[in-house]
């Protein structure tokens, strides 16, 4: 499968998720999509990122979500859209399966494995 056709399923997935996410009584904007590999880079270097993000090609979103108005980062608020989200695609990850923690992140793995 080509790349932007990953894509393209992606995006719709994430559409997907979000109207998940508001008909769930919950609200969510967008941090990070896109990242540069050069951001990436300086992330990882931080320790506060990967050098290969998925979000240098357009397969992972940071979604901030929200309740009653309240931005939360709680993984409790964050665990069933997770779980949602991985139901959409077989290819799908959530980063509060990561061995560190990352509620706000979903992703397409680039391959199959």
């Amino acid at each position: 499968m080509r790349l932007s056709e990953k894509q393209a399923i992606f995006a719709v997935n994430v559409a997907k998720l979000i109207l998940h996410i508001n008909d769930s009584g919950y609200t969510c904007t967008f941090g990070e999509v896109y990242r540069t590999s050069e951001q990436a880079q300086w992330n990882a270097a931080r320790g506060i990122g990967i050098a290969d993000s998925l979000h240098c090609i357009r397969l992972a979103v940071d979604l901030m979500l929200f309740k009653d108005g309240v931005w939360t980062t709680s993984g409790e608020h964050y665990r069933p859209f997770g779980e949602y989200w991985k139901t959409l695609n077989s290819l799908n990850r959530w980063g509060g399966d990561f061995k560190m923690r990352d509620y706000v992140h979903f992703e397409m793995k680039e391959a199959s494995a």
